[in-house]
């Protein structure tokens, strides 16, 4: 047994609390939801995916651009911005021959913020 399961608190009683399980059932997301989320969340669970984002957030690039900023091979960032676009977290716009990709919207920004800011606590 680990330190932390040692120090860990544990709950003794033997009494549901009948108003609290019937409130949080009610508010609990459909199983189809929860689904969704969890896949939302694993598209984030990626370093190579996160470091595009984090290269493409408040200034548009190309693949040739994120490529070189990342130290990755065209091909490889490529496969992750279709990943990204499926997921509708960026966005792009064609300029020419160029195709220049940005983050979808600020929510998508406010998430990976959010994240940084608990990791860094």
């Amino acid at each position: 047994m680990s330190i932390y399961e040692k120090n860990a608190p544990t709950c003794e009683c033997e009494e549901l609390h009948n108003e609290v399980i019937e409130k949080k059932k009610r508010e609990m997301p459909d199983l189809s939801t929860l689904y969704d989320l969890s896949d939302f969340f694993k598209i984030f669970g990626d370093s190579t995916r996160m470091s595009i984002l984090f290269a493409i957030d408040g200034e548009p690039m190309c693949v040739c651009d994120i490529a070189a900023t990342l130290g990755m091979t065209k091909s490889a960032v490529s496969h992750q911005l279709k990943i990204l676009r499926q997921s509708d977290l960026i966005t792009y716009r064609k300029s020419g021959k160029n195709v220049f990709y940005t983050l979808a919207d600020d929510h998508v920004r406010d998430i990976i913020e959010k994240a940084l800011e608990h990791i860094k606590e």
